[in-house]
């Protein structure tokens, strides 16, 4: 190493043992004090990478700075791809400026396959709270940005609150990070650690140490407001997050109050998970299986790895690739009777549909149902409550459709028969 290069090594490390001696209330003043949210580049775009090309991008910015990183090896590929990046429950934001991915972070929902940090970190505590969680993953800001003040990072994260708390249905973040990096996010955005441990070996990362952590985002804002209060405008992460709107951001259309954005198409599947990956080759019967139970049709069927045998399907449920999160009332059908019940509709089918309730609902009476499936579609039914049951401590209701209406019924059809989240509208343009 020639003497310049040591010095400076040297004076890195001495820096480091220093700061690492101040009290935790110093060493996240510190932090606070580097924040630096200043109107982005007006070239930034902040969008959901949903083609090829975008998604290749992510994928080969990733895999470089996790090879450089050590947490992993090189892949053949030349890009970092693994199965929950497959999942309709998966999202992954991209940063760009002109025709450059600058920056990645992936968001990946709870799923029958789970998290990737589940199987090193106990969720219990999270799961017994109110909400959904969703972990932050495959984070990389590329090399040129990542010593510019946040320019692309602050930009992203505000970009991730903001689609978690509009639009992804998401309570709770989790993460599992480096632990010479935890402090940041205990600092500047209020991660509380799951465990005071430090797990050693991590093989999600190439068996790198990590910390895992997650943040309430329902309580997150009060936090933040307090703590930055009386910062100046460039440095308050509460105004920046929860106030500012920034133009660089391009949030998906939706027409329907779907709460998740897939993008893989069967040729995106194909692409990257068989024809520049090994991915679905390397993957356990049981995920095999889920796979094929996620994506039904026939066009995504051709290009999933062989279905396992019979006796793993039984022990697994269907899944949806569609989630909703659509209100709905309630109402006696007899005209005398008072009064309506709110509901939160949460899962369909054609003939029937699951839902969120505060309240005991009559047993063995025909209600009437108004359910509003979209800012402005609105399905009118008559429903029977069928089986009640507590999950995550919450309480829900399965109701049976007496006869759906044709707004129903082509909803459900496109939910159904949608591959990614742009062919409900295609599929469902005859309902206005």
């Amino acid at each position: 190493m020639p003497a310049i290069a040591r010095l400076r090594f040297l004076l890195t490390q001495t820096a480091r043992k220093l700061f690492s001696m101040l009290p935790q209330k110093s060493r996240h003043n510190v932090y606070r004090s580097f924040v630096d949210c200043r109107e982005p580049n007006a070239r930034l775009v902040l969008k959901i990478a949903e083609t090829q090309e975008e998604l290749e991008a992510c994928f080969t910015l990733l895999h470089d700075a996790y090879v450089s990183s050590g947490f992993m090896t090189p892949d053949p590929s030349g890009m970092r791809v693994t199965i929950y990046h497959a999942l309709p429950t998966t999202t992954t934001l991209c940063a760009k400026i002109g025709d450059q991915v600058v920056g990645t972070l992936s968001l990946i929902r709870e799923s029958a396959i789970g998290f990737p940090l589940q199987r090193i970190f106990d969720l219990t505590d999270v799961r017994e709270k109110e909400g959904q969680i969703a972990e932050v993953s495959a984070l990389a800001v590329h090399p040129r940005y990542r010593r510019t003040g946040g320019t692309i990072l602050f930009p992203l994260m505000k970009f991730m609150y903001e689609y978690c708390t509009t639009f992804f249905d998401t309570r709770h973040l989790v993460i599992a990070v480096n632990p010479r990096h935890i402090e940041m996010y205990e600092s500047l955005l209020f991660f509380k650690r799951l465990t005071a441990n430090v797990v050693e070996n991590y093989d999600f990362v190439n068996g790198a140490p990590a910390v895992g952590a997650t943040l309430d985002l329902k309580h997150a804002p009060e936090t933040m407001r307090k703590a930055y209060a009386g910062k100046p405008p460039h440095r308050d992460l509460y105004r920046y997050f929860v106030e500012t709107k920034l133009p660089n951001i391009q949030i998906p259309h939706r027409r329907f109050f779907t709460t998740n954005d897939p993008v893989m198409t069967p040729e995106l599947i194909d692409h990257f998970f068989n024809r520049r990956t090994t991915v679905f080759a390397d993957l356990s019967d049981r995920k095999k299986t889920l796979l094929h139970l996620i994506y039904d049709l026939p066009e995504y069927k051709k290009m999933l790895p062989a279905m396992p045998g019979s006796g793993v399907a039984r022990q697994i449920r269907q899944h949806q690739r569609f989630s909703v999160k659509c209100p709905a009332r309630l109402a006696d059908s007899n005209p005398l009777a008072s009064g309506q019940i709110q509901v939160e509709v949460n899962e369909v089918s054609r003939y029937g549909f699951r839902a969120r309730v505060a309240q005991q609902i009559p047993a063995n009476v025909w209600l009437n149902a108004t359910v509003q499936l979209g800012f402005n579609e609105v399905s009118r039914l008559t429903v029977q409550a069928v089986q009640e049951t507590d999950i995550n401590n919450q309480h829900y209701c399965g109701f049976r459709i007496g006869e759906p209406d044709l707004v129903w019924r082509k909803f459900v059809t496109a939910l159904y028969e949608g591959h990614t989240h742009n062919d409900l509208d295609q599929a469902t343009r005859f309902l206005t």
